[in-house]
């Protein structure tokens, strides 16, 4: 797999909340950290998406906000 995104991250599906058109797909990665995805139920269905499966969450943003207290 060759990818231009810089960030990808390794993980396993934790959990997967179906939806009538789009599901969210919890994927934990290093250290139990989760990064939370909203994918198409079709797209799950075609990945083939269920719970401890190895995935990778791919990152591409042209923006990235910051704040603080």
């Amino acid at each position: 797999m060759k990818l231009s995104a810089r960030n990808v991250l390794k993980g396993k599906v934790k959990k997967i909340i179906p939806g009538a058109v789009n599901s969210e797909v919890i994927i934990e990665i290093a250290g139990g950290t989760e990064v939370v995805s909203v994918i198409t139920k079709e797209s799950v269905e075609t990945l083939g998406l269920q719970e401890g499966k190895q995935v990778y969450a791919v990152i591409k943003a042209s923006n990235v906000m910051v704040a603080v207290d």
